[in-house]
């Protein structure tokens, strides 16, 4: 029975990954299609940001902000959890391997 167990959780497993690289390649397609329609009526990334009254300099500006704030809040984060994760991981019982 634990046998079927372990294997229905790796199967269930595989169908998550699998389930998500079909979600990351079908992302991928449909940007390409988009951006290939979009091209072809002349909007680029630039004329976006320029519509957004946004300048390069402005958009890094931004991103290092946003990973100057998310970075420490991750770190502490982490002093939690993974913690946790450890102590949860060390204790739980034992599974049966399968030979």
């Amino acid at each position: 029975m634990n046998q079927r167990l372990t294997a229905r959780s790796a199967h269930h497993g595989a169908r998550m990954v699998h389930g998500f690289l079909r979600t990351v390649v079908k992302l991928a397609v449909a940007s390409l299609i988009v951006e290939t329609i979009v091209a072809h009526y002349g909007i680029t990334s630039d004329v976006l940001m320029q519509r957004a009254g946004l300048s390069q300099d402005q958009l890094i500006e931004l991103a290092r902000r946003g990973v100057d704030w998310a970075l420490p809040n991750l770190v502490v984060g982490a002093l939690v959890i993974v913690p946790v994760w450890f102590v949860i991981y060390f204790f739980r019982p034992p599974r049966s391997r399968s030979d």
